[in-house]
């Protein structure tokens, strides 16, 4: 499975405070997928039609920003517990080529395609930051 490799130096921020994240959860974006440039109003659009969803279907999502520490592109996300099939799911509805997913403090990164393999990424406290 080929994955961009982007995904792998990912480092992520959050303005909430969260005192404990679930032990599980998916982080998931509406924004422009990789390799692909879209307008703000695009991207935007598209991050509020993923909060309603997520919203409709009962989740309390958190805002997450997904950031690259070397390039500093940064792209704003939801953390939700959520199954990891329903989540690989709507990423594909969201026009999305990868979700990543927390276990237990590991970070992994799934394509929303077939094949869904779970590829480690690293511990996942370790790349969370507050604002």
């Amino acid at each position: 499975m080929s994955i961009h490799p982007a995904y792998l130096t990912i480092a992520f921020r959050t303005i909430q405070d969260v005192v404990e994240w679930p032990a599980e959860f998916v982080i998931i974006s509406a924004y422009a997928t990789t390799g692909e440039t879209w307008s703000e109003e695009r991207n935007l659009e598209a991050d509020q039609r993923l909060q309603a969803e997520l919203l409709r279907r009962g989740y309390s999502p958190i805002r997450i920003t997904g950031y690259s520490p070397d390039t500093g592109h940064a792209e704003p996300s939801w953390a939700v517990e959520m199954p990891l099939e329903e989540a690989q799911g709507l990423g594909r509805d969201f026009l999305q080529d990868a979700i990543f997913a927390v276990r237990q403090d590991e970070l992994l990164v799934s394509r929303c395609s077939h094949p869904r393999e779970l590829i480690p990424v690293g511990r996942y406290r370790e790349r969370i930051r507050k604002e």
